[in-house]
């Protein structure tokens, strides 16, 4: 049996999109959702357009619902980091919040809102893997402003082999399904990630999907190359004006020091 990569935008709106009992049972393992926060029954949101970030124009999926309390979940999977992602994402968080609001409605009636970014890329030196966002008070931790919470997790940092919960089974089944590894214990004891393995077997993709599917890989594999040789050019040009600024420097301290400064230039090769 072979598997198609979760991580793909055909695969991931196929398995999370389009089955509300696996998207469910995915965030509740996933989000630090408190016991009486937990989802009982969620429907789907359609999609917002939001400004797309410049090089990753193909890289993002888009999964938006709500539950029976009127809590609203986001999510979406990224294939590569920018600090503009970041952006995006406390963009669509915010936007989620007001556009709640009705005209006369009270600001009590405001429900909480929930972002979950899954990325196949790190974006700091941690260890960790899971990062938990919340507004919380400099002066005490304790001190919470409900309405607001983000989690980003870092699949590369995910070691699979320690996969014991329910939570890193569902990080098992986005990093390694695609491998077609030999799945934990676990997922056979848990029947939405089973049958999100079904959802994600090849067979069940007719000829013109599996194109879409080569197709998107295609997509992140040029915005990859194209992050990597700006980030490439930018650094040689930084080390040029570093350098260049460098003898500028030199020259100065050689002219105070009284070697006269053609014969400073003349040194420097400049």
């Amino acid at each position: 049996m072979r598997y198609l990569d979760p991580k793909n935008d055909l695969t991931f709106k196929k398995v999370f999109g389009e089955h509300p009992h696996i998207l469910k049972s995915f965030l509740n393992a996933v989000m630090p959702l408190a016991e009486g926060k937990k989802i009982v029954s969620l429907e789907y949101l359609p999609a917002e357009l939001v400004p797309e970030i410049p090089m990753f124009a193909n890289s993002i999926v888009d999964v938006r619902c709500i539950d029976e309390k009127g809590q609203q979940f986001i999510v979406e999977m990224q294939m590569a980091w920018t600090d503009s992602f970041k952006n995006r994402m406390l963009f669509n968080s915010c936007k989620a919040i007001v556009t709640q609001l009705e005209k006369g409605s009270h600001y009590s009636t405001l429900q909480p809102v929930y972002a979950l970014a899954i990325l196949d890329a790190t974006f700091d030196d941690s260890a960790s893997y899971y990062h938990h966002y919340q507004i919380i008070s400099e002066q005490s931790s304790n001190r919470v402003l409900e309405g607001l919470e983000m989690v980003f997790v870092e699949l590369p940092k995910y070691d699979s082999k320690q996969t014991k919960s329910l939570k890193e089974a569902w990080l098992w089944f986005l990093k390694d399904a695609g491998k077609n590894t030999v799945a934990p214990a676990i997922i056979a004891k848990t029947p939405e990630i089973a049958k999100a393995l079904q959802l994600a077997e090849e067979s069940t993709y007719n000829p013109a999907q599996l194109e879409m599917y080569d197709r998107y890989w295609d997509h992140v594999s040029r915005e990859r190359t194209l992050k990597e040789e700006s980030f490439a050019k930018g650094e040689l040009k930084g080390k040029a004006e570093g350098k260049a600024e460098g003898k500028n420097e030199a020259l100065e301290l050689m002219i105070a020091s009284g070697i006269p400064e053609d014969s400073a230039r003349r040194i420097l090769k400049l």
